[in-house]
């Protein structure tokens, strides 16, 4: 069994995921894939800077993700543009991951489930919700001043969506 963990920024994706990690389900988190894997590979960090100028890279070369973040969320095409480039490769890890435990059952944090219609990837689909005071508290307590937050927020499909959307 696969099941597909969605919801909004600072909903709880993460602490529902580790719930369910109590009753034996092995973990993905695609946030983590993204950060870990995807935005280090050499060929991702030439296409940022090849998109986006060599001010998006740290003085060790890496990806900038305050930076990156910054231009993407302030231009809704740069963003769609950059989910499709990454979007590939984190579906490749998936793939990757599943085939290495096929009996294993899996919950799969994917912030954008709906937004990229990954639907057909799971079994059931679980969405975490909060109030958006509760929102946009959490993400403070991580360092997302409420400007960012707000605008990262509008970029996602609205949390009624996602409930009506999910099992």
């Amino acid at each position: 069994m696969t099941i597909g963990l969605t919801g909004g920024m600072g909903c709880g994706k993460s602490t529902a995921a580790r719930i369910f990690e109590e009753f034996a389900f092995r973990r993905v988190d695609s946030d983590a894939l993204v950060r870990d894997r995807v935005l280090t590979s050499p060929d991702i960090i030439a296409e940022a800077r090849r998109r986006h100028g060599p001010q998006i890279l740290t003085p060790a070369g890496q990806i900038d993700r305050a930076a990156l973040a910054r231009i993407l969320f302030a231009d809704e095409t740069k963003l769609h543009a950059w989910e499709d480039l990454v979007l590939p490769r984190v579906l490749n890890l998936w793939r990757e991951t599943f085939a290495a435990a096929p009996a294993a059952r899996w919950i799969v944090e994917a912030p954008l489930l709906h937004e990229k219609s990954l639907e057909k990837w799971f079994d059931f689909i679980v969405c975490v919700a909060s109030s958006t005071a509760t929102q946009y508290a959490r993400l403070a307590e991580r360092g997302v001043t409420h400007t960012l937050a707000a605008q990262r927020i509008s970029r996602q499909m609205p949390l009624s969506r996602k409930t009506d959307k999910a099992d």
